[in-house]
């Protein structure tokens, strides 16, 4: 499945994320807690790359993706509602539209106490659809 794939390999390895629910358009991606994403708050840095890695997950929790399938984001406007201090993080990312090959998302990324931390809306490029298939 390419959202477990996107959620726990290269990067994502690094970062420690792991990929607690895929279905389709939607991923849910978890950032445990180190000290190295910060101390006293956890990095913007740390957190953009958890909404990323979310919405890179739900944008590719499609079935109706080729094998030649290729994509990457296109921007993102992220807001950072709260600090995050020493605590695990996790992303929801929802497919808001798929287009031609643009698709947009929204993701809540949410701390241990079910806070909203930040938010962010993000664009993606993705191509590789089959042919003949109906996108919303």
């Amino acid at each position: 499945m390419h959202a477990e794939r996107i959620a726990t390999e290269n990067f994502a390895a690094l970062l420690g994320t792991r990929l607690l629910e895929s279905s389709h358009d939607r991923a849910v991606v978890e950032l445990p807690y180190q000290p190295k994403l910060g101390v006293g708050r956890i990095h913007g840095g740390a957190i953009s790359a958890l909404v990323d890695i979310a919405a890179t997950a739900a944008f590719w929790s499609c079935p109706d993706l080729s094998a030649a399938a290729r994509g990457a984001t296109v921007g993102f406007t992220i807001n950072f509602l709260a600090l995050a201090v020493a605590t695990d993080l996790v992303a929801t990312a929802s497919v808001r539209r798929r287009g031609g090959t643009l698709c947009t998302g929204d993701v809540s990324v949410r701390n241990s106490a079910d806070e909203e931390v930040a938010t962010a809306i993000v664009t993606y490029k993705l191509t590789g659809y089959r042919h003949n298939v109906q996108r919303r």
